[in-house]
């Protein structure tokens, strides 16, 4: 299994994409510079580009927004069933006293 590592901090990414961008040099020699991944580094040029409008994409705000709805959803789901399932016991009750 993977160790896992503590996520990059918002500068780190940030200086990182500044220096693909700014550099002329690829992801791979930047990314081997830094020490990360070079689809870690690429992934964040790519999110940056969402976020700026360069490219399609949903952007955090978006993705945030997706899973709070996915969520929502979800529970709803949930609800509906359980209400689904008192209303069957209940009329059963109902049907069966009379």
């Amino acid at each position: 299994m993977p160790r896992s590592r503590p996520p990059y901090p918002q500068e780190f990414r940030e200086e990182a994409v500044r220096l693909v961008r700014e550099s002329g040099k690829s992801t791979g020699v930047i990314a081997k510079d830094l020490g990360i991944a070079n689809e870690t580094l690429r992934n964040w040029v790519r999110r940056q580009e969402i976020e700026e409008g360069k490219r399609e994409g949903l952007t955090e705000g978006e993705r945030e927004e997706l899973r709070k709805l996915k969520r929502e959803n979800q529970l709803l789901k949930e609800e509906r069933e359980i209400l689904k399932k008192a209303a069957a016991f209940f009329a059963g009750e109902t049907n069966g006293k009379r």
